[in-house]
């Protein structure tokens, strides 16, 4: 009995830690429907009276939703796709081949980790101003085709893989190649969505770094087009909020279809045995 009630304290625990967690969320949904009126109600109106959809109809009539949208879907496809490149090869190398001060070269790569970017944000905006790169897409997305992050995720799974393979590999006269690309890759396709599922996110939702060196409406992303939904004479919520939802749409979705592979990659190497 003791234990039974502990597991139902513990699980009315989780309950409202999840509804605390998921209740913004959810009320940017039902705001997205609700009219001007409803939304600026006091108190908050918890549900919609009616489908109100003039809020979602006005975001598209007041800012180019539609090209920010499409501007941050291809950034973050090429930053996905550069850091899934140079995170699986550079993986591979701490992982799987021997070279001198291969400790030292991977403890200092693993300590960019620790930089901020604060930090590194006015040195990469000086590179990318010099090589005339503002208000492009190669400035948006060649300082973020590399991480430190991705490549120990990749490394942690690389490890886990059964010595044997690579040992019969060479024994049939596989280089470092082929290992690669016919063992490595097709193996490592957990932690690779991981890391895509990663890096997608992260860079569908960057906002500074597209504000410093976008100025054009034609290379804005969707959180800056987010942003200018609010005015300065005042701020309408119900438009704010109906914008909010359009963006969150396709990273809840990529997070819900990848949410099993995330956590599976993220926990890659913890166990052993």
């Amino acid at each position: 009995m003791t234990h039974r009630l502990q597991n139902t304290f513990v699980y009315v625990l989780l309950v409202v830690f999840a509804a605390l967690v998921l209740y913004p969320i959810f009320y940017t949904f039902t705001a997205a429907f609700m009219t001007p009126e409803e939304a600026s109600a006091y108190p908050p109106r918890f549900w919609p009276s009616s489908l109100y959809i003039g809020s979602i109809v006005a975001v598209f009539q007041l800012v180019p939703i539609g090209k920010f949208i499409a501007n941050s879907l291809v950034v973050s496809i090429i930053i996905t796709a550069g850091q899934l490149i140079t995170s699986s090869m550079a993986a591979y190398a701490f992982a799987n081949i021997r070279f001198k001060g291969k400790a030292i070269f991977f403890a200092i790569f693993m300590a960019t980790m620790m930089i901020p970017w604060e930090v590194t944000i006015i040195p990469n905006y000086l590179t990318v101003k010099k090589w005339d790169w503002l208000d492009s897409i190669q400035g948006l997305t060649v300082p973020f085709l590399a991480t430190a992050f991705g490549t120990f995720l990749l490394r942690q799974f690389f490890l886990q893989l059964p010595k044997e393979l690579f040992e019969a590999a060479r024994i049939d006269g596989c280089g470092h190649f082929r290992c690669f690309f016919r063992i490595v890759l097709p193996l490592g396709r957990p932690a690779l969505a991981t890391l895509a599922v990663y890096a997608f996110l992260n860079s569908w939702n960057m906002y500074l770094w597209p504000l410093l060196i976008t100025n054009s409406e034609e290379m804005r992303t969707v959180q800056i087009g987010i942003a200018m939904l609010q005015f300065e004479e005042l701020t309408v919520w119900n438009l704010v909020l109906a914008g909010v939802t359009i963006v969150l749409l396709p990273s809840l979705l990529l997070l819900v279809l990848g949410l099993k592979q995330l956590v599976r990659g993220l926990t890659a190497g913890a166990v052993k045995g």
